[in-house]
Order: structure tokens, then C-alpha cells, then sequence
């Protein structure tokens, strides 16, 4: 048996005879105090909670790994189940940390603990999976298997069916990103945009649970809420169709449409036991009933964390810093050494800075091309990003090296495009430190040198078999219409009769039509 205890978000502790597991708690704020778990788990006993045997963070995003939580409640003696990742970061940091004991864990390899429990951490590795990486945990005791895929996006759950029929699975359903609420845009395209984008989760979410055809399945890692006035409009809470945000209970109506009866939802304090013919799930209370007075639960946690909230703006003005000077030290030497993610980026990004008035504006411009950062010149920029200068302080303060895992997810900014998203923006401020940089440069250097040479038919095409933009088996993914082919793994468009992708730019796709030769790559 495998007993299984919510502990918010993406968090679950995992118990059994030969050993417990605790999994990515986070309590503590995240992002500029943007994102708090819910439902609240501050009020659970985390020191009996964090006295585990083992300790598995699933990647550096923060609201998985909580820093001060981990330092303060987490047992030291725990052995960290450590994913095969490409830089040392979240090592370094768990043993800034205090922790002591790590099992390197290698990627797809079944590693047997004492006792006879066992784990498997499938490490993913693009600069686009979570800062430098994200990750899942299988567990197997006594013939029980779990699978935590939390917000990993594998391209194919197959390798986790042949291990064993799984009987629980972990997943993420809801939003974790800043599109398009950010986006300055008229509200009936940020709608539309924002029902699109819902609907490639849940469709995404679809193809995972039918993929592994697990016994039970757990909706986890999302949403979080917004409890600073200047977000609240970001909670699911005003029937909006265009909310990424929906919450467990939506997602259990979401998947009853699709013929799913077999979802189970945690709240923090929710226990399930778990056998290889059962689940039985106790709760703290009615999950029905919790849902039904969301509103409540929201206002009465935001009126709670308001002093908190305020705290943290506090500590963000740093007017000592000269941000143009301190980004022209910073960047400019990762400019110089990059060659993917520059031309990738192909033009100037613009900051505009908000002075600590609200009102004056420093405008900084990111110059790829010219391997600068500058004054802004009056030139037309294809992305623009307006926020607090404070925040940016902040972020120079602090050394930040992942603007996406600070700034961005956020949602403290608005921002501005012409023409087509382009991951490379977002994928050069995610390596703000050289050795970031270093892995990114060579991973896009071994990925476009590589030609994926199987066509497989969709419909009335032959096409690539694997998606240009992060090689998911499409399949799997893949669904063709109107002659535009789309990626269900992360939603990406590709007109078949040119080869363009409609999303980002680059990533050419390989395709013609069934009944005319394949043309050469």
C-alpha cells in the first residue's frame, strides 16, 4: 500500500513500509509575492510532514522549491532524490540549504531503495523545460506503482506503462505561465487567446491520462491564486472562459464530459490509501463544499497575507543600482559568447523601466544584434516589456539568472509583440549566468544540426515524425486540420502546405502531401 497525504499544489508526501517520500513542498509566496498556494497548507504540521526519509524536488521553479520552507522544515537526514540534470543548480542550492545526502539519480533507471521500495526520476533537459530542466517521479512498493509527473511534459508516457500498470497518476491541468493575461491586448482577443490556450491544457492533460491509463488519476500542481490587488483578477472566479486558471473541481467536470470517473482530488490534509484494486481518500473537508465558497476561502487568505505581501515590496527598491550599467556588465559578455539564442532572437527587446513615481519611464533596449544593451533610440522592437524599475533592481540585487522564474511568471508586467511568439526571447532570459547560457547554446547547436529523417502520415500528409520545436512524437501529439498540423504537447501550429510554423518563429517543418514525394531536408 502506498499512503498518500496532500500537501498543496505539487506537493504530496508519500508513505510506506520501507520509507516516506516528501514531494516539492511549497507554502511561502512566489514570484514578487505573485503566486501562494491553494488551497492554503500554511496551517499543516510541516514539522511531522518534513521529517521524511526522502526528499524529491522535481525542478527549480518556485513554487517547488521553497527555499526557506526547505531549510526550516525539512529533515536534513533526508536523502535527496536527485534528477540527472545538466547544470548543478539544485544540488548547490539543496546543500546551501543544508542537506547532506543525495542519490544522483540516472534518468529512466529504476534505482531499488532499502526496504524494496523503488523510484525512477525521468529527467527532461531542453532550456524550455522549466529553468534547466523539469522531472518525474515513479514509485513502485509491494506492486503499487505511482507516477508524479507534475508539470513535466514528456514527449511519451509509454516508457512508464512498461514498467508496470501504474495505479495512481499526478499531473498538472491548469496555467503556470503569463499568456496571454499580460499581453496588451483588446480584452476580446485576450479572452479568445485565453480559451484557446485552456483548451490546450485540458486537451493536453487528455492525451497523458490516455496515454498511461492509470487506475487513478490526481490533478496537482495548479493553479495557484493572486491575493495582491493589483492580480486578483487573474483567479478563476469570474466566469471567465479565458481564465487558464481553473482549479480541481473544474477540471473533474472537464474530464467528466471526456468520459473521465476516476479523478481523485487532494486538499492539503487529504489522505489517500492506495492499493493495487483501490483508493480510498479521507478529507478534511467536503471537497464539494470547499469549492462551492472559493470566494470566501480567497478573501479570507488574502486578508490574512496582506502583511506579508507588503513585506516583500518593501525589500525590492534597491536605488542604489544603475540598471543600465549593471545589465550592460551582466549581459553584454553573455551577448557576445551567444549564437543560437541571439540570431534566434534577431532584434532589439525593449525594457520600459517605471520609475518609484509611476509615471517617469526608463527605456533600456536588449540589442541582440549589435551585442548591446542601450539607451532606447526611438527604433521599432518586436517585443517590448514595460514594468516596475524596482523589480529589475531586484532582480541585479539578487543575481538572478532566470528572469522567467522570477519576473515573468510573475505577472507583474505587461508586454507587447509584433508578429509571432519567439521562445528564444524567453529562452535567453531563463540563462542569465554563462554556464546557463553554455548549455543552452550547445543544446540548439546539436538540435538543428539534427535531422530527424522518419516521416510518418497524418491525415492525407507525410510529415517529420518528430515536432520541430521540441521533438514530440507527433504520432502521438499530432492532429491535422485544414491542412495545419498542431502539436497537442505544447500547442504548436505548423502550416503543412509551406512548412511554416504559425507559432514562433523558425522550426520549419518537414511535410507534403501523401500522394507526392517527401522533400529533402
Amino acid at each position: 500500500m502506498l499512503r498518500i497525504t496532500g500537501t498543496g499544489h505539487a506537493s504530496m508526501r508519500i508513505d510506506t513500509a520501507a520509507g516516506s517520500i516528501l514531494c516539492d513542498p511549497w507554502v511561502n509566496p512566489a514570484y514578487f509575492a505573485s503566486w501562494f498556494p491553494f488551497p492554503d497548507n500554511s496551517l499543516l504540521d510541516w514539522e511531522t510532514l518534513g521529517d521524511v526519509d526522502y526528499l524529491y524536488v522535481s525542478h527549480l521553479h518556485r513554487d517547488h522549491f521553497d527555499a526557506a520552507h526547505l531549510k526550516r522544515f525539512v529533515s536534513k537526514k533526508a536523502t535527496v532524490l536527485l534528477p540527472e540534470f545538466p547544470t548543478s543548480e539544485l544540488r548547490d542550492e539543496l546543500e546551501e540549504l543544508g542537506f547532506k545526502h543525495f542519490l544522483a539519480t540516472k534518468t529512466n533507471e529504476v534505482h531499488e531503495l532499502d526496504g524494496g521500495l523503488k523510484i525512477l526520476v525521468q529527467a527532461l533537459t531542453s532550456p524550455t523545460d522549466g529553468p534547466i530542466g523539469d522531472s518525474s517521479l515513479w514509485v513502485e512498493y509491494d506492486g503499487v506503482r505511482l507516477l508524479n509527473q507534475n508539470d513535466a511534459r514528456p514527449t511519451d508516457l509509454g516508457f512508464f506503462t512498461e514498467l508496470g500498470h501504474v495505479h495512481a497518476h499526478m499531473l498538472q491541468f491548469s496555467g503556470a505561465i503569463w499568456y496571454p493575461m499580460v499581453y496588451e491586448l483588446p480584452e476580446a482577443a485576450k479572452r479568445a487567446f485565453g480559451k484557446q490556450k485552456r483548451d490546450r491544457q485540458f486537451d493536453r492533460t487528455w492525451r497523458y491520462i490516455d496515454d498511461l491509463k492509470a487506475s487513478h488519476v490526481f490533478p496537482i500542481a495548479g493553479p495557484p491564486c493572486f491575493l495582491d490587488d493589483e492580480l486578483w483578477q487573474f483567479n478563476d472566479i469570474f466566469g471567465d472562459e479565458g481564465n487558464i486558471f481553473p482549479d480541481q473541481s473544474v477540471f473533474l467536470q472537464e474530464y467528466a464530459k471526456v468520459g473521465g470517473a476516476n479523478g481523485v482530488v487532494l486538499l492539503p490534509g487529504s489522505v489517500a490509501e492506495l492499493t493495487a484494486d483501490d483508493c480510498v481518500t479521507t478529507h478534511p473537508v467536503p471537497v464539494d463544499e470547499f469549492f462551492a465558497n472559493k470566494v470566501a476561502h480567497l478573501e479570507d487568505m488574502r486578508e490574512r497575507k496582506k502583511a506579508i505581501i507588503a513585506h516583500e515590496k518593501t525589500t525590492w527598491r534597491h536605488p542604489e543600482i544603475d540598471v543600465l550599467k549593471e545589465l550592460q556588465r551582466r549581459v553584454e559578455p553573455l551577448l557576445e559568447e551567444s549564437v543560437y539564442l541571439a540570431k534566434g532572437v534577431g532584434g532589439p527587446v525593449r525594457f520600459d523601466l517605471v520609475g518609484y513615481d509611476g509615471e517617469s519611464v526608463e527605456s533600456i533596449v536588449i540589442d541582440f544584434p549589435g551585442k548591446q544593451v542601450r539607451h532606447y533610440v526611438d527604433e521599432k522592437v518586436r517585443y517590448r516589456f514595460r514594468t516596475e524599475r524596482a523589480l529589475v533592481e531586484h532582480l541585479l540585487f539578487t543575481g538572478e539568472v532566470d528572469w522567467a522564474n522570477s519576473l515573468f511568471l510573475s505577472c507583474r508586467f505587461s508586454a507587447a509583440r509584433i508578429g509571432q511568439y519567439n521562445e528564444f526571447v524567453y529562452a535567453f532570459f531563463k540563462c542569465l549566468s554563462e554556464e546557463r547560457l553554455q548549455y543552452a547554446e550547445g543544446w540548439y547547436d546539436e538540435h538543428q544540426r539534427t535531422s530527424d529523417a522518419e516521416d510518418i502520415r497524418l491525415g492525407d500528409w507525410n510529415v517529420q515524425r518528430r515536432c520541430p520545436h521540441l521533438k514530440a512524437d507527433l504520432t502521438r501529439f499530432g492532429i491535422v486540420d485544414n491542412d495545419v498540423l498542431t502539436c497537442q504537447l505544447h500547442g504548436w501550429r505548423f502550416d503543412l502546405n509551406s512548412g511554416k510554423c504559425l507559432t514562433s518563429v523558425g522550426h520549419q517543418i518537414r511535410a507534403s502531401k501523401a500522394d507526392q514525394p517527401a522533400p529533402q531536408s
